[in-house]
């Protein structure tokens, strides 16, 4: 039988152009690892999902260059970007949780210290918008080649390389790489490939928030007057006969509703007469507007992939976890999921990273995925259990006692969902065979409290240095040393032992006030996912931790 046409061999195939596989491409290619990725969707396709990216997220992407290009896409600087909780979008406003506006988000950082102290705060923009950013920044590193309207049909190992069978225009074709990651979504052909199975929560029934979903990307200008009080980013109706919540994509005219089925409404025969209908039970009254995108959807997961890694196949995105989106959690866990891999994949194809490191990927992310899924499924039950009564919109005594308790509520709600550093800023890989403990432990893990520690295995404590500059401006794009003792002299031994391993690594001396008591110790090793991978006041044993660290210490 004749063989399918061999693309170009490559180091990494990627299977799925979302944030997880353009940000794997963007961290690959930026280190000069040839990828090629495959989506069968077109390119220029995109539809409004994720809404939410948290500041970890900014962080990532101003360390690769562009959070300042993100941060000008979606809503006007100057639009709320509060969450507002009503009984109909056009009726009593329930609850407001307000949130800095896009201007105000680039200006604060400087001015916050303690659990808020980062180089970025998150920003109220849809993931279809930060696609395109993410496109044309991988588009443009020569390493990459994009490859849409190209579906991947079978993947193999055979110990040697790694393959994909991918259809384009009629014909198929196989590419061979070194690894290959599926970020291809729940219904993962790799993970399939794999025989990995989904461990976690399913097929939750909730008031709201937990069945089928229909959601409707939707176009007039007359939708954002006819909601009650000021605008705002989400908006969550909180009425008995229909729920659901929205998100101003523009802050002008477009807008996505998402709304849960009711029994009986058969999503396959829904019009869009039905929709129509729908958004003016949740609205009040009848608005018209332009049906630019809808489909079904399910909520109600919390679910995290058996296995991350087998040979040269790895899972990431929603092919590893699959959300209910609640605190805007699932995609950035996938960004984080891809920060992580791409590192490492990138040193062991250079040669520099031992056989520990790819194992320490689903060591890594696997906890902080089932820690992310729990999070999202506990807000999803506070939002989603709550039953609304059908005398909230009276005007009656009745009525205003409802609606003061329901405001109570959703008022406390927002503020456990959408003020979450620790969440944010708080994950952490303990226990990995890359990170070099030092015998303290970190603070408690809680959603909404975040205590800055430079406890090995989390996220560096962040400052804001004199003369303005932030101080994971100065870390390097691979591994980082700070030395808070002012003598670069001192470091020779990490230096020496770094270059004799081909560990790249930038020394950032620093004098600054207060930062060695911030990390507590007179140096810091931090990874190139901004991650502490070990700190101490000697480095007598600096070989040892370089081995540790890129995964051939066999700790």
């Amino acid at each position: 039988m004749p063989q399918p046409p061999r693309l170009p061999d490559t180091n990494v195939i990627i299977a799925g152009g979302g944030p997880a596989g353009l940000m794997l491409a963007i961290e690959l290619g930026r280190r000069g690892v040839s990828v090629a990725l495959f989506d069968d969707d077109r390119a220029d396709s995109f539809s409004p999902q994720a809404n939410a990216t948290q500041a970890r997220t900014m962080e990532h992407f101003r360390r690769l260059g562009f959070a300042g290009e993100i941060r000008r896409l979606g809503l006007p600087p100057d639009h709320p970007t509060d969450i507002v909780y009503y009984t109909t979008y056009g009726g009593y406003e329930l609850a407001r949780f307000r949130l800095p506006t896009a201007r105000q988000a680039a200006e604060l950082p400087k001015q916050l210290s303690g659990s808020w102290s980062a180089a970025e705060l998150p920003h109220r923009v849809s993931q279809m918008y930060v696609e395109r950013v993410l496109q044309r920044h991988a588009a443009a590193l020569p390493p990459v080649a994009l490859h849409y309207e190209h579906k991947v049909i079978a993947v193999h190992d055979d110990s040697e390389r790694a393959t994909a069978t991918v259809e384009h225009d009629g014909k198929t074709l196989e590419a061979s790489a070194r690894y290959l990651v599926g970020c291809d979504g729940p219904g993962s052909l790799v993970r399939k490939h794999l025989g990995v199975r989904y461990e976690g929560e399913a097929g939750v029934q909730r008031n709201f928030a937990g069945g089928r979903m229909h959601a409707v990307h939707l176009r007039n200008a007359a939708v954002k007057p006819a909601m009650s009080g000021a605008p705002g980013w989400m908006h969550v109706n909180v009425h008995h006969a229909r729920r659901s919540f929205m998100i101003a994509l523009d802050g002008v005219s477009e807008f996505v509703f998402h709304t849960q089925l009711l029994a009986g409404e058969d999503e396959a025969a829904l019009t869009d007469g039905d929709v129509r209908r729908m958004f003016a039970d949740c609205m009040g009254r009848e608005i018209g507007f332009d049906i630019l995108f809808r489909a079904s959807w399910t909520a109600g997961f919390a679910l995290v992939a058996e296995r991350f890694r087998e040979g040269r196949l790895f899972l990431a995105g929603d092919a590893a976890h699959l959300f209910t989106p609640m605190g805007g959690l699932g995609y950035n866990t996938a960004v984080e999921d891809a920060v992580n891999l791409g590192w490492k994949l990138a040193a062991v194809l250079k040669g520099w990273g031992g056989p520990d490191l790819l194992d320490s990927y689903e060591r890594e992310r696997k906890p902080a995925a089932v820690r992310n899924t729990g999070y999202a499924r506990a807000f999803a039950d506070s939002l989603g259990n709550f039953v609304p009564d059908p005398r909230l919109e009276e005007a009656s005594p009745a009525g205003e006692r409802l609606r003061a308790e329901a405001g109570a509520y959703f008022g406390d709600h927002g503020r456990r969902e959408f003020n979450i550093p620790g969440i944010t800023f708080g994950t952490r890989i303990d226990g990995s065979s890359v990170i070099v403990p030092d015998g303290t432990a970190p603070p408690p893990d809680r959603p909404n409290e975040y205590v800055p520690t430079a406890c090995p295995g989390g996220r560096p404590p962040h400052a804001w240095l004199t003369g303005g500059a932030s101080l994971y401006d100065r870390f390097g794009f691979e591994f980082t040393l700070l030395d808070f003792g002012g003598d670069p002299a001192r470091a020779a031994p990490m230096r020496e032992a770094a270059c004799s391993a081909g560990l790249p690594l930038r020394l950032v001396t620093l004098n600054e006030p207060g930062l060695r008591d911030l990390y507590e110790a007179d140096y810091a090793l931090i990874r190139p996912d901004q991650t502490v991978a070990w700190r101490g006041d000697r480095l007598d044993d600096a070989a040892a931790v370089v081995d540790v660290v890129r995964g051939a210490g066999g700790r």
